[in-house]
């Protein structure tokens, strides 16, 4: 039986990365016994899984439900197997996790230690990296995202809000001025980030009367990271939009200064998102209930930030 598993856990694998190198190279094994397998797994089903030629590997009509009613019953014999196994040892093996760089940084490396110590037994693999990668072809247990989600077969838990402010040094703000109204930000030099889906130069928000408004912005600076318009605003050369976890030291020591603090920009989450499983790995369970434990409530980013800017923007 057990043969049987690991032989659909490898048709898996080939399936995910249209590969049996690939395939054969996750699992630590040589080409041509992943190639037997492959094959006898076929026997003995007595069907074609993928139709072979030189140059590709693609999966028949047998080989796509195979695939689709599998899988869950992979994923949950392993997370069970897992969970038995660690019962008595607690939560051990490989988490294999993957996040923002620049968050991982701020917010993930400084808990490891205390993660670790809890969890001795428990190894991890921390992919740092702003490319959103498929969780299921590239072998991740769990992802950290930050923004709005797409809608995917991928199972999400929100661990703290992701609110994001206008700001800008006070250089700039001595040289330019404080805009008074979100209409204003037209004629200041503004710094905008390149995404995915294109540059994102229309910045929405809500006014002090609640009021929706949507400026078009320009300035002198883009980029598609945002350390790099982290860096040009607090250097003075304009005004950003930036999550408040990125920014929050900056704003505690007086670098960067709110501007139009009383305007509300639109909110979204820093999530958990995970493969979609109906038994969860003990390993991720535990990481996901390890940051829930320190991000929920007030994260520590929001902690003192708002007052502490607010008061300077009386001052100015």
């Amino acid at each position: 039986m057990s043969s049987r598993v690991d032989d659909l856990n490898l048709f898996l694998r080939v399936f995910d990365a249209g590969s049996i190198s690939a395939a054969a190279r996750s699992l630590d094994l040589s080409v041509a016994v992943a190639s037997q397998r492959l094959r006898a797994l076929e026997t003995s089903l007595g069907v074609r899984l993928f139709q072979r030629t030189t140059r590709s590997l693609t999966p028949t009509d047998e080989g796509l439900a195979l695939a689709e009613q599998g899988r869950p019953l992979v994923d949950d014999l392993q997370a069970l197997m897992a969970g038995l196994r660690q019962s008595g040892t607690g939560v051990s093996g490989t988490l294999r996790m993957t996040t923002s760089a620049t968050f991982a940084r701020y917010y993930v490396s400084p808990l490891l230690p205390e993660f670790m110590q809890r969890h001795p037994q428990l190894r991890l693999s921390l992919d740092l990296s702003d490319q959103v990668h498929d969780l299921v072809t590239a072998g991740f247990d769990l992802a950290l995202r930050i923004g709005a989600l797409e809608d995917s077969s991928l199972v999400a838990r929100q661990l703290a809000v992701n609110r994001r402010v206008l700001c800008a040094s006070p250089d700039y703000l001595r040289r330019r001025g404080h805009p008074a109204r979100p209409e204003e930000l037209a004629q200041h030099d503004c710094l905008a980030l390149v995404g995915s889906q294109g540059r994102a130069d229309v910045w929405r928000m809500k006014d002090r009367r609640g009021r929706e408004v949507a400026v078009r912005v320009d300035g002198p600076l883009e980029s598609s990271q945002g350390e790099v318009l982290r860096d040009a605003a607090v250097a003075g050369l304009g005004i950003a939009m930036h999550s408040t976890w990125h920014v929050a030291d900056d704003l505690r020591a007086g670098r960067l200064v709110m501007v139009l603090p009383d305007c509300r920009l639109a909110e979204t989450g820093i999530h958990a998102v995970m493969p979609q499983r109906r038994l969860v790995p003990a390993r991720v369970t535990a990481f996901v209930d390890f940051m829930a434990e320190k991000l929920g409530g007030v994260p520590p980013w929001e902690r003192d930030v708002a007052p502490a800017t607010r008061a300077r923007r009386r001052a100015s």
